[in-house]
């Protein structure tokens, strides 16, 4: 019998809790009487089955239930509606891990992984200098004239910033080739291999037409939102052949009781991303050094056959912190530095400054 094992946090008293959890494995398979369930190989075989319950705290507990495989088929979207779905209704419930000892979904996965994104960077080893193209109401002549300078200091992946869509400022179609264009007579100069990641934003009829202009120019990555353009979307163009590699970008996560190595670590790499961004502890946001820790080792953790996805720490960064968190990470990481230094006196010395802090770890 084929089941994947997922595991909620759940608060409840000890009286209630066993209720609970049978209440919530039919919520999130059959959804349901039990009585209406008359078919004997949807009881056997699709309903979900508590399978354990262990206290967490006072009033909270875990409990692991067992959910059919089959519900979920090969569709990135539906394997989020059957984890979470309705239960994400639910505010005392939150999801917590998924254990696939029967397999994994037929989803795409990295296609790249950590090799491949170091083959095209041409960084067979040590962490990756990433930063981004910002701020917002910028023209296409001075995003690129800024990506100019990212990729002559040495900057190795050089994404858009995820509110960079389609603006009347800098179109997608203008904005891509011109940043390409700049970020590819930079690596004429240096000698190096600085990609550029555009955000792929919008519906299906705007992604194929940006998905060409990435292609017609050269692009040697994209970046995805995967909440925003769905995790169905992004799988699909994955396993349909995207022939860059793909950087997620955690936009709108925040807003459901996901465990984020679960989200960011195993359903993104999951759903294709060969890079997942994350929010760094010690900066503008709230995750704390556990959890963080929790995110890159689930983003390079054995999940099948699938190849590791590269851990991408955001958020506050500064160029002082890269031994402090090359030394937290490892050495299989970008660190994603972006509004400290174009804030700096002398934006162009602090990008150099940030690549030789990188550079020097790799060399360790």
């Amino acid at each position: 019998m084929t089941r994947m094992h997922v595991t909620y946090r759940i608060d409840a008293t000890p009286m209630q809790i066993e209720a609970r959890a049978r209440a919530l494995a039919i919520e999130q398979s059959v959804e349901c009487p039990m009585g209406a369930v008359r078919d004997a190989r949807v009881r056997d075989a699709v309903v979900g089955r508590v399978m354990d319950i262990v206290p967490a705290g006072e009033n909270v507990f875990e409990a692991r239930i067992g959910l059919a495989l089959e519900t979920v088929g090969d569709d990135a979207g539906q394997l989020l509606n059957m984890l979470f779905g309705n239960s994400s209704l639910q505010p005392d419930v939150r999801l917590e891990a998924v254990d696939w000892p029967d397999g994994l979904p037929a989803l795409p996965g990295p296609r790249f992984g950590i090799d491949g994104v170091r083959e095209r960077l041409g960084i067979p080893r040590g962490p990756i200098a990433c930063s981004a193209l910002k701020p917002q109401g910028m023209d296409v002549e001075a995003l690129a004239a800024l990506a100019y300078l990212q990729a002559r200091a040495g900057i190795a992946l050089i994404k858009d910033d995820h509110g960079l869509a389609d603006p009347v400022s800098a179109p997608f179609a203008r904005r891509v080739p011109a940043i390409q264009a700049a970020v590819a007579r930079a690596n004429a100069e240096t000698g190096r291999r600085s990609v550029y990641a555009p955000n792929l934003n919008g519906g299906a009829r705007k992604l194929q037409a940006q998905v060409q202009v990435c292609r017609d120019h050269g692009v040697g990555a994209v970046m995805m939102c995967p909440l925003l353009v769905g995790p169905s979307t992004m799988a699909e163009w994955v396993a349909d052949g995207l022939d860059m590699p793909v950087l997620a970008h955690p936009a709108l996560a925040g807003v459901g009781r996901i465990a984020p190595a679960l989200l960011y670590g195993t359903l993104f790499r999951l759903f294709g991303a060969d890079m997942v961004i994350f929010p760094n502890f010690g900066g503008r946001f709230a995750d704390d050094a556990r959890r963080c820790h929790a995110i890159a080792e689930a983003a390079r953790a054995p999940l099948g056959a699938l190849p590791p996805a590269l851990p991408v720490p955001a958020g506050g960064l500064s160029p002082d912190r890269v031994p402090e968190l090359v030394d937290f990470y490892g050495p299989d990481v970008a660190l994603l530095i972006g509004g400290s230094l174009l804030a700096a006196e002398d934006p162009e010395a602090a990008m150099r400054h940030f690549v030789d802090a990188v550079e020097q770890q790799g060399r360790t």
